[in-house]
């Protein structure tokens, strides 16, 4: 008999280990372990002396495999193995107010009252939202995107900001202020019409009351900056934040401000309103962003920040990224130690916590990183976790998790071809479905080599004449039907989100049941739109990809 103590802390009990297995193993310290019972279990239990099986790819991957379908032994992660037993002691499951406790381990923590988020279903119903309180805001507006578009809509909605501004202008309000985030290379896109011009009036006719800032990844220099064409330079990174600021509500989405985000491009939308404490985060947050981004001028050039002294393309890269990285932690741990303090204090009891979660590896920020492999990693037997991203190309980490050490049930929603944003475009941009197609086969046949069929189910949302960016988390705990904890925001979970450019997400951890009722409708309303996929599916003719697009895609994953 042996014991497993598997690398999410649960023990598995396995009532035989063949020696042909045990030869394929050596023992390490302080991991965890298969420890044989009869010969050390006071010493196991006594002295908790752990160690962690590992079995060389070689010589072990194909054995354990073998073994794997008949007697629960499976790979955990490449180079490693471990025992899945047919009878898996779990620890004592803990009442739902005290789950994920760790999750303060990584963010600032925001209490609020889950009866003040609202969840927003629609794009129209989003648009509306955005252009109604940007025109009634008396405090301020944060706006964090990639881009503003150029139609009426968006030009709209700079009307309404223009308004906001006019009346605070009239009535004296010297503290209103609008601040602007966009990306560099997107936001210039256009040359004579851009997310620029459109919003060069309003620094004219508003100065010292309006700042746009447009981040410039530090990458992108020297002969990268000189000789990749617009479209083809973003790919290198962007600002990808999404945060819409009225007063003291925001919403937290994944969509862009761009005329069919608000027609028919799905994504997600959380209002919450009446959130000071978190909103002044937030508004923290885009101007600590803007400090080492370029200042757009009313004469549509660009200038540094007052604060800051290094360009992000003509300067060193290695400074800039070094000084960048120290200004946001130095933010982020300047509010994690003020909230922590006015929680201690504070007599008032919240039912939903709020936890921001950044992602800006370039600066040696990986909190979401960080967050969501413990988040797969812990997870038990029960756990249902629903995850949706619009351009699906989980990281070598994530992959590996999900299929290969978490015990948690997955359902993914992925874009099917058809309503990828880039299906039908020109040129090799047309090709980029394909390389999804792809990705999403070799990750479907990963699951089916390892036999986690059972467990891991892809799903590919479609919808006539509509396009796909959800991106977030739905995460319910074991027996339970309505989800504890959501995360909502930019991230897409892929190599670019964790790798290339500036992420943030939310990570909202509930007990209301309104809320969860609400967050739940949302998840079942996003998968109602998708069909499971199966091995036909990637033998359909319009499944064709490339020969090109296969050879080439270990160097695409990385920009994608």
């Amino acid at each position: 008999m042996a014991i497993v103590i598997l690398p999410n802390g649960h023990l598995a009990k396995f009532d035989y280990l063949p020696e042909s297995v045990q030869k394929c193993f050596y023992f390490h310290r302080d991991r965890a372990a298969v420890i044989s019972i009869s010969s050390c279990s006071r010493s196991c239990y006594m002295n908790n002396m752990l160690c962690k099986v590992r079995c060389s790819l070689r010589s072990g991957r194909r054995l354990l495999k073998y073994l794997g379908l008949q007697k629960g032994i499976r790979l955990l992660s490449y180079g490693t193995a471990a025992v899945k037993a047919e009878e898996t002691i779990h620890p004592k499951e803990r009442p739902c107010s005290d789950a994920l406790t760790w999750v303060s381990d990584y963010a600032p923590c925001f209490g609020i009252h889950g009866n003040s988020v609202e969840i927003l279903n629609t794009p129209d119903e989003f648009y509306q939202t955005l252009k109604t309180n940007f025109k009634n805001a008396k405090k301020r507006i944060v706006i964090a995107s990639l881009y503003l578009g150029t139609g009426q809509l968006e030009q709209d909605l700079v009307n309404g900001i223009e308004y906001a501004c006019e009346r605070a202008k009239s009535s004296g309000n010297k503290d209103f202020e609008v601040h602007i985030l966009l990306d560099y290379n997107r936001g210039s896109r256009g040359g004579d019409v851009s997310s620029r011009t459109m919003l060069t009036p309003l620094l004219e006719r508003f100065e010292g009351m309006v700042q746009v800032s447009l981040y410039h990844t530090p990458d992108l220099s020297g002969y990268l900056k000189q000789y990749l064409p617009p479209k083809l330079d973003e790919t290198v990174g962007v600002q990808h934040m999404k945060v819409y600021l009225f007063d003291d509500s925001l919403v937290m989405s994944g969509a862009n401000l761009s005329d069919n985000y608000f027609t028919n491009r799905q994504d997600r939308y959380v209002q919450f309103n009446d959130c000071p404490e978190m909103c002044n985060f937030f508004s923290g947050l885009v101007k600590t962003v803007s400090t080492f981004s370029l200042s757009l001028t009313a004469d549509n050039s660009t200038k540094l920040h007052p604060e800051w002294e290094i360009h992000p393309y003509e300067g060193d890269h290695k400074d800039f990224k070094e000084a960048a990285g120290k200004t946001v932690s130095k933010y982020i741990k300047s509010v994690t130690d003020d909230q922590a303090d006015r929680q201690t204090k504070k007599k008032i009891k919240f039912d939903t916590n709020v936890y921001p979660l950044l992602q800006m590896a370039l600066f040696g920020v990986h909190t979401e990183e960080m967050f969501v492999k413990q988040l797969f990693r812990s997870a038990s037997d029960g756990v249902k976790i629903s995850l949706a991203t619009g351009y699906f190309n989980l990281t070598k980490q994530y992959q590996n998790i999900i299929v290969l050490e978490s015990l948690a049930n997955f359902n993914l929603l992925i874009a099917s071809p058809q309503v990828n944003g880039f299906y039908g475009a020109r040129g090799v941009m047309g090709n980029i479905p394909d390389a999804y197609t792809y990705i999403a086969s070799s990750f479907y046949h990963l699951v089916k080599y390892y036999n986690m069929q059972h467990r891991i189910h892809l799903y590919e949302y479609y919808r006539h004449q509509w396009t796909y960016h959800v991106k977030g988390l739905w995460y319910y705990l074991p027996n339970q039907n309505l989800p504890f904890l959501s995360m909502m925001g930019s991230s897409n979970f892929g190599h670019r989100s964790v790798h290339r450019d500036i992420e943030c997400q939310i990570a909202l951890v509930t007990q209301n049941k309104q809320l969860q009722t609400q967050l739940h409708q949302e998840q079942v309303n996003f998968f109602a739109n998708g069909v499971e996929t199966n091995e036909e599916t990637f033998q359909e003719t319009d499944r064709y990809v490339p020969m090109w697009v296969k050879l080439a895609s270990p160097f695409l994953r990385r920009y994608l």
